[in-house]
C-alpha cells in the first residue's frame, strides 16, 4: 500500500461523504524532509505566518483604537480610504491571482503593511503627517486585496474536503497570534504610559515584523507542486488571457448564483471592527487597558476558530450538511449574546462625552474593568467563528482553486465595502449608538440571507460540475475512479 493510500485511510478523506476532491490520478507524496516541508499543513502554516507578520500587526494596531493615537480621525479616514481601494481591487484580485499565480500575488500584497505602519510612526514624530497615513491606507487597500485573495485560494484548495475546517482553524490560529504578539508588545511597552497613545518603539517593533513577513513567501512551495494528503494534486490554473479571467467572474456567478446569498455576510465581516475597536475599546479605555483588551481579543480568536473549525465543521461522524446547520446556529446564537451584552454598555456613554478633554477612561485596576474586558473576549470568539464559517461555506461550494480565488475576491471586495462605509461614518462622528445598532442589524441580516444558501447549496460532497472554471481553462476534471493509479509526483 502506498503512502498516499495509507494517509487516505488514516484521515478518512476517502469516505463517500467527502470524496469530492479525489481525482483519477493519485500521486505519491515526497518523503524525507521534503515530505514535511511540502506537506499542506506546513504550507498553510507558512501562509499563516505571512499573515501573522503583516495583517496580524495591522490588526494589533487597529485594535488599539485610533491606531494607538489620541485623535482617531486620521486613522478612521485612512481606514475608509483603505477599504475603498480594497473593495475596488478585491473584485479583480481573483483574476490577477489566476494569471500571475498565488505565490506572486501573495508577495505583491505584503509590502503595503510596512508602509502603513511606517505612516503611523511618521505621525507620532510629526503630528501634521495625517495625509501620509491616508495615502498609505489607499496603497495598503490595493495590496491587501491581492494578499487576501491569494491567501483564500491557497487555504481553501490545499486541504481535502474533510480537512477544510481544520486547515482554516490552523491558519486562523497562527494569523491571530500576530495580533496577540503585537498587542503584547504594545501592552508591555506602554504599561507605564500616561499619554493615552503608544510610543515610537511600538511602531518600530511592528514595522520590523511586517518587513519579515514580506520575505516569507519566498520560502513557500509553488502551489503547482503541491499534493494533498490524499495524493491528489492541487490544480492551480493559469488562464490564457485577461479576457478569459474577467469572464470567469461572471461565469462563477452564473454557475453558482447561490453565492449572492452570502454577500450580506461578506459585507458584515469587517463592519463590526469599527465599533469594537474605535467606539468601544478606543473610546472608554486608557492606553494600557486598550493594549490588554487587544491581547485577550486576538487570543480568544485562536480558541474560537479552533472550536468551530475542528470540533464543529470537521466532525467526521456528522454529515457535512448537518455540520453546516450546526455552524449557522452557533454563529447566530453568538451574535445575540454579544450584542445584547454590548447594548447595555453602549447606553452608558456617547461620543460627545468620551471625546471631551479629560474624560474618564477605564483602567485595568478599576473595579468595572473585568466585566468590560469579558465583552472583548466574547467579541473575539464571534469574529473568529464568523470568518471561519464564511471561509468554510465557500470551500464547501467548490474544490477548484480558480473558482475559490474568485469567491475569495468577492468576499474581500464586499467585506471592504462594508468596512469603508462604517469607517467613513466613524470619521464623520456618527453617534456610537447608531454605529452599534447598524452593526447588530447587518450581522443578523448576513446570517438570515446565508440560511437559504446553506440549505439549498451545501451538499455532503462537492460535485464534479463545480469545477467549471477549470474546464474554461482547458483542465477537464475527471470522475473519481473506483481504483486509482499511483504515480510519482
Amino acid at each position: 500500500m502506498s503512502d498516499a493510500q495509507t494517509e487516505i485511510e488514516k484521515l478518512g478523506s476517502g469516505s463517500s461523504e467527502d470524496s469530492g476532491s479525489q481525482r483519477a490520478e493519485i500521486f505519491e507524496r515526497p518523503t524525507g524532509w521534503r515530505g514535511y516541508y511540502e506537506h499542506p499543513i506546513t504550507q498553510v502554516s507558512l501562509l499563516g505566518f505571512v499573515c501573522f507578520m503583516c495583517p496580524g500587526m495591522f490588526n494589533a494596531l487597529t485594535g488599539l483604537g485610533g491606531g494607538g493615537q489620541v485623535n482617531s480621525t486620521d486613522q478612521a479616514r485612512a481606514s475608509a480610504t483603505l477599504y475603498s481601494t480594497f473593495a475596488f481591487f478585491g473584485f479583480f484580485a481573483g483574476s490577477v491571482n489566476n494569471v500571475i499565480g498565488p505565490r506572486r500575488t501573495l508577495m505583491l500584497g505584503t509590502w503595503g503593511y510596512s508602509l502603513y505602519i511606517a505612516a503611523f510612526l511618521a505621525v507620532n514624530i510629526h503630528a501634521g503627517a495625517g495625509a501620509f497615513v491616508v495615502t498609505a491606507g489607499a496603497i495598503l487597500g490595493a495590496c491587501a486585496a491581492f494578499l487576501w485573495t491569494a491567501q483564500g485560494s491557497m487555504m481553501m484548495s490545499y486541504p481535502t474536503e474533510a480537512q477544510k475546517g481544520m486547515f482554516i482553524s490552523i491558519f486562523w490560529a497562527i494569523f491571530n497570534l500576530g495580533g496577540v504578539v503585537g498587542s503584547a508588545i504594545s501592552f508591555g511597552s506602554n504599561f507605564k504610559s500616561t499619554s493615552n497613545s503608544v510610543g515610537n518603539g511600538t511602531y518600530v517593533g511592528f514595522l520590523i515584523l511586517t518587513l519579515i513577513g514580506v520575505f516569507i513567501p519566498l520560502l513557500m512551495v509553488d502551489p503547482n507542486k503541491m499534493i494533498r494528503t490524499d495524493g491528489t494534486r492541487v490544480n492551480t490554473v493559469r488562464h490564457p488571457s485577461w479576457k478569459t479571467e474577467f469572464l470567469s467572474l461572471f461565469v462563477a456567478l452564473k454557475t453558482d448564483p447561490w453565492v449572492i446569498f452570502l454577500f450580506p455576510m461578506f459585507a458584515a465581516s469587517n463592519y463590526f471592527y469599527t465599533w469594537q475597536f474605535n467606539d468601544y475599546n478606543g473610546a472608554i479605555f486608557n492606553i494600557r487597558a486598550r493594549g490588554l483588551n487587544n491581547f485577550v481579543y486576538w487570543t480568544s480568536q485562536i480558541f474560537g476558530s479552533i472550536f468551530i473549525g475542528y470540533f464543529v465543521l470537521d466532525q467526521k461522524n456528522v454529515r457535512r450538511r448537518v455540520r453546516a446547520f450546526y455552524g449557522w446556529i452557533l454563529v447566530f446564537f453568538m451574535i445575540f449574546v454579544v450584542h445584547v451584552w454590548a447594548y447595555f454598555y453602549q447606553k452608558t456613554y456617547t461620543r460627545i462625552e468620551e471625546t471631551a478633554l479629560g474624560a474618564y477612561k477605564i483602567d485595568i485596576l478599576d473595579s468595572n474593568y473585568p466585566s468590560h474586558v469579558w465583552l472583548m473576549i466574547f467579541y473575539g470568539f464571534l469574529d473568529s467563528m464568523w470568518q471561519t464559517y464564511a471561509y468554510w461555506l465557500m470551500g464547501a461550494m467548490s474544490n477548484d482553486p480558480a473558482k475559490l480565488a474568485v469567491f475569495a475576491g468577492f468576499y474581500k471586495c464586499l467585506q471592504s465595502v462594508g468596512a469603508a462605509s462604517v469607517w467613513a461614518a466613524d470619521s464623520a462622528s456618527v453617534p456610537y449608538m447608531n454605529i452599534f445598532l447598524s452593526t447588530w442589524c447587518l450581522t443578523v441580516a448576513g446570517m438570515i440571507f446565508a440560511a437559504p444558501m446553506v440549505y439549498l447549496r451545501v451538499t455532503d460532497h462537492t460535485d464534479i460540475e463545480d469545477e467549471v472554471l477549470m474546464q474554461i481553462a482547458g483542465v477537464e476534471p475527471i470522475e473519481p475512479p473506483v481504483a486509482a493509479t499511483t504515480q510519482k509526483a
